[in-house]
């Protein structure tokens, strides 16, 4: 099915017009029609917007003016960012009629780029909380079983690429928000170096806290690292894509010893070493700088010293994503909008560090879990080009089915 594979293999097939735009972007919006009802991981579906787009695609490349890997490739946006004259909510009730009237700068990036936008996704309302339980649009459901909350806060985002809704989304990561539900998902999440990725236009004129704008960067969601490198490449990344196919000299990977985590979290977190030891990296024990009470004040010094700090003796830290089992959607409930918890997450945001989630496979209750890589300051090419080491050795993993109960 072609919503299922990744978007490198669409944007082949698309460029070589095995396929079109058109016929892409069709079975997208085919998934979502018949999908979201059960999920709720739009809140904006952006039909009329999207087969124009497509049409101009499909004419485009057939006239021989590839414009490059995303051009006619369905995608959709956290509805955190801003889209000219399409509401732009947040989930959040009092924004339910807000319509921006100019692109935030990944949405016109991704229009340059020749993407095919097919709407906005849910999230945790105003992207304060891990579990999507909370969104004026309502709860949003996991694709390997809708009793499952999908995480969060862009819930919505990792449900969608996870059951072929579209190929990737553009996020926000302030805690952990594009990894931890990338991990409930089984997708890929990554958040940025903080301030790598341009996220001006998320809803813009409003009031903001400002230490939740200095831990909050931009997230990808997608199902392989080469994908993310992709669209990350287009927002402003470096020529990532190009960097992640070079060799890689030896790493030092610090296996993080000191992560919170049940009995399962550590069973898939030592299947995933297993995996990882293969690759002929260097490993050794590490420590994460987690901290229950972080000093906000200082975080700026700490920053300055983060590459050094931490990274003095490894190249990369790994340790899971998750602290625990995916939980329902009733467990999570609507008090707690930290019911999953971010304590493997929050210190990569702390930081300013990139990070990405991987997944490694399915709990006792079918559930994903994920591995986190992190990378010092900068080293964005270095964390994706372990992860899609990985991925080649632990194939991608995708719901056979949308499942209750």
């Amino acid at each position: 099915m072609i919503t299922n594979v990744t978007l490198l293999e669409v944007s082949e097939q698309i460029r070589t017009q095995k396929v079109t735009p058109t016929e892409v972007t069709e079975a997208c919006l085919a998934r979502i029609e018949q999908l979201n009802p059960t999920l709720n991981a739009f809140i904006t579906v952006m039909a009329e917007e999207a087969r124009a787009a497509a049409k101009t695609a499909t004419q485009e490349i057939a006239a021989g003016n590839w414009r490059g890997p995303l051009h006619g490739v369905p995608i959709a946006f956290k509805d955190m960012y801003d889209t000219a004259g399409i509401k732009t909510t947040a989930a959040f009730e009092h924004f339910a009629h807000r319509v921006p009237p100019r692109d935030a700068v990944a949405v016109q990036k991704m229009k340059e780029a020749g993407a095919v936008i097919v709407g906005k996704t849910n999230l945790h309302t105003l992207a304060m909380g891990t579990t999507s339980t909370v969104s004026a649009a309502g709860p949003v459901h996991n694709p390997w079983n809708t009793d499952y909350i999908a995480g969060g806060s862009s819930g919505g985002s990792a449900a969608a690429v996870a059951a072929g809704m579209c190929f990737a989304t553009i996020d926000t990561d302030a805690i952990g928000s594009t990894r931890l539900p990338a991990a409930c998902c089984g997708v890929v999440g990554y958040k940025c170096t903080w301030g790598k990725l341009d996220n001006t236009g998320v809803l813009a004129g409003e009031q903001a806290d400002p230490v939740v704008l200095q831990l909050a960067t931009v997230g990808i969601t997608a199902r392989s690292a080469a994908d993310v490198a992709v669209v990350a490449d287009a927002l402003g990344g470096a020529d990532m894509a190009a960097q992640i196919a070079e060799p890689q000299p030896k790493l030092r990977v610090g296996v993080v010893t000191n992560f919170g985590g049940t009995e399962q979290v550590r069973t898939s977190f030592e299947h995933a070493l297993q995996i990882l030891r293969t690759l002929g990296y260097m490993y050794e024990d590490a420590e994460a700088p987690f901290t229950e009470q972080p000093d906000m004040a200082g975080m700026e010094a700490m920053r300055a010293t983060a590459n050094d700090r931490i990274f003095k003796d490894v190249d990369i830290l790994v340790l899971p994503t998750l602290a625990a089992e995916v939980p329902t959607i009733a467990a999570a409930g609507t008090q707690n909008p930290q019911a999953l918890s971010p304590q493997n997450t929050f210190f990569a945001n702390y930081e300013a560090l990139p990070a990405i989630s991987v997944p490694v496979g399915l709990d006792a209750h079918g559930l994903p879990q994920g591995l986190q890589i992190v990378g010092r300051q900068g080293a964005d090419a270095t964390i994706l080009t372990v992860a899609q080491a990985f991925l080649n050795k632990a194939p991608l993993i995708h719901p056979k089915e949308i499942t209750k109960g």
